[in-house]
């Protein structure tokens, strides 16, 4: 199944390391500002560091 994906690290030496790394970031952050009640507010400070 997974033959695709596995041949293309070898040839192009690509993996999703960037972005799993953005997404252990985006969990931290949200750890960080647990229980915010305004979501706009978080996603508009989201986009601000991370964007």
């Amino acid at each position: 199944n997974h033959y695709e994906t596995i041949l293309n690290f070898f040839e192009n030496r690509s993996t999703n390391a960037s972005a799993e790394s953005f997404n252990a970031k985006i969990k931290a952050f949200r750890a960080q500002f647990r229980g915010v009640s305004n979501v706009e507010f978080f996603l508009f400070r989201l986009s601000n560091i991370y964007g």
